[in-house]
């Protein structure tokens, strides 16, 4: 059985360095492509694949390079993690989810959703994170099983859409949802998402409604060929996504601030020791 990670980031220096050293442990191999970032993102992973040798960076200016790396682990036996430049996951948790899946765990799924906590307050000092959990918010899938499809092309992005041709037995609503058997303390998946910070050296201005994602941005191609494209024909975006842009909202707004407001002990996350 086979571990890998799947990074696509653009202008993400703040958390990237976390994000990927958290997952390193778990991954036998990363695939890390870099969407043409204007910050200090490509210097970050090109240290990074220096250290750590099962690193693989290279720059792109289409986001669809980042899924076609994955394309050949298809019909495998391999679980692939996606790491977004604000995803801090728990490492120590990650090695009990490891040993869950080596001993066939979740073998019958093709998706794995988890904990998150969408946070928009993170005292490093301290240890603590602020932010709403998911559920009640929403909260996305991180792990996908490839060994539940024989190809899985055309995907404009790591893992969302395309065509995947699944084996018997298979299909997207064979999910196994941990949020439904764990709480946040013991979820072994448990996402830190720090999507309401500041996550580049480059962010300027009011950066708390968080990012728009690339179907919001229609930037999937980067670069003056991605301009002339979206100058010749105006990207389409997802109908949701523009109601709540006609509402004055965007889909993190919406989607990821549900429920109480709560704060968490985010020391793991970070790199800290933590007393047993």
């Amino acid at each position: 059985m086979r571990f890998v990670g799947a990074v696509l980031v653009h202008n993400e220096d703040v958390f990237v360095e976390r994000a990927i050293r958290n997952a390193a442990e778990f991954c036998d191999r990363i695939h890390a492509v870099d969407h043409m970032s204007t910050d200090r993102t490509w210097e970050i992973l090109h240290s990074l694949a220096r250290e750590l040798d099962h690193l693989e960076v290279r720059r792109s200016s289409d986001a669809y390079d980042s899924h076609r790396q994955l394309e050949q682990y298809a019909g495998t036996a391999t679980w692939v993690l996606r790491i977004d430049g604000d995803h801090l996951f728990d490492p120590e948790a990650l090695a009990l989810l490891k040993e869950a899946l080596l001993a066939g765990e979740h073998a019958d799924a093709f998706r794995v959703r988890a904990h998150a906590l969408h946070c928009d307050e993170l005292d490093e000092e301290a240890g603590i994170a602020s932010g709403w959990l998911a559920p009640p918010s929403r909260t996305g899938v991180q792990l996908y099983n490839l060994d539940a499809v024989t190809s899985w092309r055309g995907c404009p992005e790591p893992l969302i859409g395309g065509e995947p041709a699944f084996r018997p037995g298979y299909g997207w609503e064979r999910m196994h949802d941990i949020t439904e058997s764990t709480d946040w303390d013991t979820d072994p998946l448990r996402l830190l998402h720090v999507c309401f910070l500041r996550r580049s050296s480059s962010d300027a201005g009011d950066y708390s409604a968080g990012r728009l994602n690339l179907n919001e941005q229609g930037t999937y191609r980067r670069g003056l060929t991605g301009r002339l494209k979206r100058f010749i024909r105006t990207p389409r975006i997802d109908p949701r996504v523009e109601e709540l842009h006609r509402q004055g909202s965007n889909w993190k707004l919406d989607k990821y601030r549900r429920g109480p407001r709560v704060s968490i002990d985010a020391r793991r996350f970070l790199g800290q020791a933590v007393p047993r």
